[in-house]
């Protein structure tokens, strides 16, 4: 069974960087597509940005598009989010997730992810 773990997460300033990564163990993550979704209290979970497992696909949500960036490392089982002008609108719990969606299209879709993490709370403050 795969395992997933964040780790990166935080308290940043506004303006500011973090960089999030995930560990996969147990198994390995090299054909499978990885993907950040992040929850904020009282707010349902949301996609940030996924990775598709040759790494050529790579979409992101609109809020964060420009500012963050997904990478993987297939060697190293692990996965990787730059998080850079950080907002205070970017404060969440921010998990990753590992799976094998149907379609290139479907790498936004949680549903389509079969691991995930117990997530990193990143706190930006204004």
């Amino acid at each position: 069974q795969v395992q997933l773990v964040e780790s990166g997460g935080g308290r940043v300033q506004a303006g500011g960087s973090l960089r999030l990564s995930c560990a996969a163990s147990g198994g390995t993550i090299s054909n499978d597509a990885m993907a950040w979704f992040r929850q904020a209290p009282g707010k349902e979970r949301e996609f940030v940005a996924a990775i598709s497992w040759s790494g050529y696909t790579t979409p992101y949500a609109n809020s964060v598009k420009g500012r963050f960036t997904i990478s993987r490392d297939n060697a190293r089982n692990t996965g990787a989010l730059q998080m850079n002008s950080l907002k205070a609108e970017d404060t969440a719990v921010y998990y990753c997730a590992a799976g094998r969606p149907t379609r290139d299209y479907r790498l936004g879709h949680a549903l389509e992810y079969k691991y995930w993490g117990q997530g990193t709370q990143v706190t930006v403050s204004s």
